[in-house]
């Protein structure tokens, strides 16, 4: 009997390696396929407004004349930018992040919004993503230190700069996880778009939402296989223990139709957050769609909020 129950220990153990190695390549590994994934990241068909048909990729890589320059990370890779300068005299600069399986040319219409208003705008390729290496995804936490050296070197050319962190989905979590440290005072505003709570309570959401399986034992190996070959786990990648200890002023923007990440999290988060905080709640947008289907309102909200800051 003893046998019997060790072979069965065993052969959960190797059964849970396996799906834990299946799960970590198809959340973290950016050369695996994420179209399962994918399939919960455009939940919802939204079409942006009829009156704007302006082509906001075609102008962040041509018509905006971007530059851009690579940083090298903490550790050794190549990450890649685009910058877009501002042709009147500014000290405003806008740090915009793309989401999970994106990059930084799908941030056009952010781009835009930010340049329009006399900002110099930086879009980084997280690690990972777009133009930039890496040979996992870290789902915001290691990417806050990736843009803490992006916030440093605007500093080093320009003292008096006045930064705003803007990002949706994994980058609006990224920028969150950035908040909870001892940031520069040149570092004005957030604005978070369609955030998650933390990589545990997301990845935990699209087990059970896209797989139907309870998060044990599933996730807890997973996190521990991303300590291994990534070196974070999913718990300390969190959004919402960060905003905990923020001091930077925080917008926070969610669609009410959200499936991909529920927007009970932006409650959770505004909630925890301890610094001044605004929120926004989109009627009838998707994830990540919040700007697309409600324009207007969007850059009414954003603006006000940057408004109070200087910004």
């Amino acid at each position: 009997m003893f046998l019997v129950i060790s072979i069965v220990v065993i052969l959960c153990i190797i059964a849970t390696l396996i799906a834990a190695n299946y799960f970590y390549n198809l959340a973290l590994d950016p050369k695996t396929n994420k179209e399962i994934v994918d399939k919960g990241n455009v939940t919802q068909e939204v079409e942006a407004s009829k009156n704007d048909a302006f082509n906001y990729r075609q102008w962040l890589l041509t018509e905006s004349d971007p530059i851009e320059f690579y940083v090298t990370s903490r550790d050794g890779l190549q990450l890649h930018n685009y910058e877009i300068n501002t042709l009147i005299k500014s000290h405003k600069y806008a740090i915009v992040v793309h989401g999970y399986t994106s990059s930084a040319k799908s941030m056009g219409r952010m781009a835009k919004y930010f340049f329009d208003r006399g900002y110099h705008v930086i879009l980084p390729d997280l690690r990972g993503h777009g133009q930039s290496e890496g040979d996992y995804i870290g789902m915001g936490w290691h990417e806050r230190n990736d843009l803490i050296d992006l916030i440093d070197s605007i500093i080093a050319r320009d003292e008096t700069a006045r930064i705003v962190l803007a990002g949706v989905s994994m980058g609006a979590a990224s920028v969150l996880m950035v908040s909870g440290e001892e940031l520069p005072d040149q570092v004005a505003a957030i604005v978070a778009d369609s955030s998650y709570t933390s990589v545990w309570e997301e990845f935990s959401f699209e087990l059970s939402s896209l797989f139907h399986i309870p998060e044990f034992p599933i996730i807890p190996a997973t996190s521990l296989l991303t300590k291994y070959r990534a070196g974070y786990d999913f718990k300390e990648a969190s959004a919402i223990e960060q905003v905990k200890k923020s001091k930077t002023p925080t917008l926070f923007i969610h669609g009410n139709k959200d499936t991909f990440v529920p927007p009970y999290m932006v409650e959770q988060l505004y909630e925890a957050c301890s610094a001044k905080k605004e929120k926004l709640i989109v009627e009838g947008a998707g994830h990540a769609q919040s700007f697309e289907v409600a324009p207007e309102l969007y850059k009414v909200k954003v603006s006000g909020f940057l408004n109070k800051y200087h910004m």
